[in-house]
């Protein structure tokens, strides 16, 4: 039955004008839903909403200004809403002080919505939702770009299996029109985002806010503590890894890869293989893309391999990583922060930049060595820390796409952002 419901929705997704004619439906039906559940609602000036990847997780930009917001009593005047898809996952939030949760998309979600002066999110709001006079809503957005979003992408075949460009450019509309601010970690990404979401023709350069990324402050701030203790929670204490380095994984998704109502990816790795060749001095992690909704099971593996793919804060693998392997994904920016070193396994170079996505910056800028085999990735493994050829072009890199990672990214933000005067009470 499951086949048969993935495969209707497929045709549906796939065939653009019933597939445009769907979703309008569906967003007008919530847009009402979503006036009538908010009737009477008044916008409360002393409230902030977060929400990080559409609930799924406590993590990414709003998290860290959140918690500075917490920990500066300039703010003891705000009160504060975290939306999660599965609420009972996150008691801890619950606990903190002058916090709700709630269930994202829910009646309760969709009312504080409508009160919460403040959005801070990272990601397109919905669709059905807008805000009402006087609301703030700033888009974080989740990564400096190397694959080209909204109004870059130039050519159909580089749109995606689940939108056409119009419909791309369409959610990029919506969102340039709604937000108020717009995060940018450097020159490089505001030019790009002002370009993406095509901020110039709306008169919205301002909205840009050029202060880096809040979620990286804690790869500059983590102590030797709290490095300790993220250790201990993956089970990768020195104890446990016997003197070997851990590699973390993290491949992005393809835009053709789609069935059922989300994104699937299949590694293109022989773990096996990898296992055989690298197993006695390394262990990896295997983080997928958060779009992604593809089951992994490398239980055949032991424990050369470890699926992170639900785990909620992507910092912490980053700090317990000796090394990274990626594609095309937006993480080996963050990554570079620590200066350690990076690989990209791009083994669909060709098709991925030339027919499903173009990039924005040239494949000799990247800080490491690209590969397209199993053997290289191996050979490339084996060198990471003993080539340099690589260090020039690392601090190139460092100096143009990281120049405001310096811990104190979210104080910056909650200053830009939120009045102090007051607690927060205006009027």
């Amino acid at each position: 039955m499951s086949g048969l419901k993935n495969s209707l929705y497929d045709l549906v997704e796939r065939w653009t004008p019933v597939r445009r004619a769907a979703r309008d439906a569906v967003t007008a039906l919530r847009r009402l839903q979503f006036r009538q559940q908010t009737r009477g609602c008044k916008v409360e000036d002393d409230l902030v909403l977060f929400c990080t990847f559409g609930g799924k997780s406590y993590s990414d930009s709003p998290r860290a200004v959140y918690q500075a917001m917490l920990s500066d009593h300039r703010y003891d005047g705000y009160r504060f809403v975290w939306a999660f898809q599965q609420p009972e996952r996150f008691p801890q939030v619950a606990a903190m002080p002058r916090t709700e949760v709630v269930a994202y998309g829910s009646q309760a979600y969709n009312r504080k919505m409508a009160e919460a002066k403040y959005w801070v999110l990272n990601f397109r709001v919905a669709d059905y939702i807008w805000p009402r006079k006087g609301q703030v809503y700033v888009q974080c957005w989740h990564g400096t770009p190397l694959k080209r979003l909204g109004y870059d992408i130039r050519e159909e075949s580089n749109a995606n299996s689940m939108n056409s460009l119009a419909e791309i450019r369409q959610k990029y509309d919506l969102d340039a029109t709604k937000l108020t601010y717009l995060l940018s970690p450097s020159p490089f990404a505001t030019e790009v985002f002002t370009s993406a979401w095509n901020l110039k023709a709306r008169s919205k350069e301002g909205a840009i806010l050029e202060l880096g990324y809040p979620r990286n402050d804690f790869l500059k701030n983590c102590t030797p503590e709290e490095l300790a203790a993220i250790r201990s929670r993956l089970g990768l204490t020195e104890e446990a890894l016997h003197g070997r380095k851990v590699l973390l994984y993290a491949p992005t998704f393809r835009d053709n890869q789609h069935q059922g109502g989300g994104y699937r990816y299949t590694p293109q790795v022989d773990f096996q293989r990898l296992r055989e060749a690298l197993g006695e001095d390394y262990v990896l992690l295997f983080r997928a893309h958060y779009l992604v909704a593809s089951a992994f099971d490398f239980s055949e593996y032991g424990d050369f391999i470890q699926n992170v793919s639900d785990y909620p804060d992507i910092n912490d693998l980053y700090l317990v990583a000796d090394a990274l392997i990626t594609d095309y994904s937006s993480v080996f920016f963050d990554y570079a922060i620590l200066g350690r070193p990076e690989i990209f396994y791009m083994y669909d170079l060709e098709d991925y930049r030339d027919t499903i996505r173009g990039f924005y910056l040239g494949l000799e800028e990247l800080p490491g060595p690209i590969v397209q085999t199993e053997e290289e990735l191996i050979a490339a493994i084996r060198s990471a820390w003993t080539d340099r050829s690589y260090e020039a072009r690392y601090a190139r890199f460092t100096r143009r796409f990281n120049p405001l990672e310096d811990g104190q990214a979210a104080k910056r933000l909650a200053q830009a952002v939120f009045p102090t005067e007051n607690g927060g009470k205006q009027g």
